[in-house]
């Protein structure tokens, strides 16, 4: 099994709105790809709640039965077509994928 984890910190505006709007279409976004391929086991997107420590605004915790699935769904068009929209609206994007 693949763990692969992905954090965005976003600008306080980009694309016409501010940091919370952003990460609201970021999470309506990626909850459209939970379940673009066979092989995903995981996937959990989540903001950051008012009140909580939190360093980032956007969490992607999913996991993949093998990297084969990982590769499937990196490469989706509809995963790419989500490319644009979170590199404009992105400070900080940082990711971490490793075996189980």
């Amino acid at each position: 099994m693949i763990k692969h984890i992905v954090m965005w910190k976003l600008k306080q505006e980009a694309e016409g709105a501010d940091r919370l709007a952003n990460a609201r279409e970021m999470k309506r976004r990626l909850d459209e790809c939970a379940s673009i391929v066979p092989g995903i086991l995981h996937f959990e997107v989540a903001l950051a709640q008012p009140g909580l420590e939190a360093t980032y605004d956007v969490i992607l915790n999913s996991a993949f039965e093998s990297r084969d699935a990982l590769e499937a769904y990196a490469n989706h068009p509809t995963h790419k077509a989500l490319m644009p929209f979170f590199k404009a609206v992105r400070d900080e994007r940082q990711c971490m994928d490793y075996e189980v």
